[in-house]
């Protein structure tokens, strides 16, 4: 049986969000359209967003090719930000440094996926997939 890495390491080279934006040029970012602020309670300003079919919206500019969130500020892979940080959706608070749909837009933009948790987390699904 091959030995699991130790994802609990220190990273040498953690990824930064701000260095980065990568997931806010690669995917379409949809999300229950109550979360716009037109809804009560919705935080989402609803004038950056498009309707998806009747029951979602999404970010304008990520219903498109190429992809570009409207609220993403600066040049992907250098220094980045998001004008809306604090009312952003649900859909990308879900994503996280390193994860899954993070490395995937990494990926897409040539950004390197080297750093110790990428590996780790790439090594424990490779790991945990039936063979």
């Amino acid at each position: 049986m091959q030995a699991l890495p130790n994802v609990t390491a220190p990273l040498k080279n953690p990824l930064d969000c701000q260095r980065c934006g990568a997931c806010c040029a690669v995917f379409r970012v949809s999300f229950y359209w109550a979360e716009a602020d037109d809804a009560p309670g919705g935080t989402v300003p609803v004038a950056l967003t498009r309707p998806v079919g009747t029951l979602h919206r999404c970010m304008a500019g990520t219903e498109v090719r190429p992809v570009r969130c409207v609220a993403l500020q600066g040049e992907v892979g250098r220094a980045v930000a998001c004008g809306i940080y604090e009312q952003r959706s649900s859909t990308c608070r879900s994503v996280q440094p390193g994860d899954e749909q993070c490395l995937k837009a990494r990926a897409s933009h040539g950004l390197d996926r080297s750093d110790g948790l990428s590996v780790a987390r790439m090594e424990l699904t490779a790991a945990s997939r039936p063979t």
